[in-house]
């Protein structure tokens, strides 16, 4: 017999909440199942209560693909495969603060990211979600076709190389690492196609994605700034409240997020698995 979750969802196009699931054990194919559908129909999907050890967590991201190590993170001590995702209370600035897709800036691209809340604010510290497939229906099928012959270059240099923006920042106090191991910049079409839901996704992103390949920068940031306009309209986007013990996790091929930095002179940490993906469809 076939188990019924109960749900809730965030928005029509992006946030499912799964709620009768516990994920610190073995799951069952049905419920690994239940999650990636989730992940494919609405991009990110949502835990509450799930107070997990490191090996735990391990454990239910392994469930779904291997895990890629971040090379700039600090890991958690003695799980190099966890990032730790910290802004302590006297530091301005925290770690994904603006629209961005993980690791676009690799030559196969993550496929997903778990974040695990394990201290949070009192307040504040909400994360926003936008579905980019839902984004690039939206389009004309004009300019979808238009889309569709491109491709776009994304680079991580000018984030996390020795020039880039972490490395500007007074207080950094080694929260990102290794400036020297910043990869060259990916080439990826400017839309691909989901590995399991065949949908078509738009693939750029403010955070990573540089230009348009082939094209200035002044004309790639003319298209690029429009998509990224019809991108963050409210109707795409939902927005997460954490607490301790809940955990996001999103597809990283279908999804932008930004961690809102409005919680300043409290700490915040977060323990964050990436598990790896393959070279993109398009």
């Amino acid at each position: 017999m076939k188990t019924m979750y109960r749900t809730r969802t965030y928005s029509p196009f992006v946030g499912l909440e799964l709620e009768d699931i516990d994920l610190s054990g073995d799951l069952s194919e049905e419920a690994t199942e239940t999650i990636r559908e989730g992940l494919s129909q609405y991009g990110v999907v949502f835990f509450r209560n799930q107070h997990l050890s490191s090996e735990q967590q391990l454990h239910f991201a392994r469930s779904f693909a291997p895990v890629d190590r971040n090379r700039f993170f600090k890991a958690v001590d003695g799980y190099p495969e966890i990032a730790e995702v910290l802004k302590e209370s006297h530091q301005r600035s925290n770690i994904g603060g603006g629209w961005h897709t993980d690791h676009s800036y690799d030559l196969e691209p993550a496929m997903g990211s778990i974040l695990l809340a394990r201290e949070v604010p009192p307040h504040g510290g909400d994360t926003l979600f936008i579905n980019m497939a839902a984004v690039f229906d939206s389009l004309s099928p004009g300019l979808q076709q238009t889309l569709e012959s491109l491709s776009a270059i994304h680079s991580a240099k000018h984030v996390f190389g020795y020039e880039g923006r972490w490395a500007r920042r007074a207080d950094a106090d080694g929260r990102i690492l290794n400036p020297d191991v910043v990869p060259e910049d990916a080439k990826h079409p400017v839309v691909i196609r989901h590995p399991k839901s065949g949908r078509r996704i738009l693939y750029v992103n403010p955070g990573f994605t540089v230009r348009i390949d082939g094209w200035t920068e002044s004309e790639s940031k003319a298209l690029l700034d429009y998509l990224y306009s019809e991108a963050m309209r409210p109707e795409f986007q939902c927005r997460f409240q954490w607490a301790a013990g809940s955990i996001a996790f999103w597809d990283n091929l279908m999804t932008w997020h930004y961690a809102l930095n409005d919680y300043h002179g409290y700490r915040r940490l977060m323990h964050r698995i990436t598990v790896a993906g393959q070279a993109l469809l398009n």
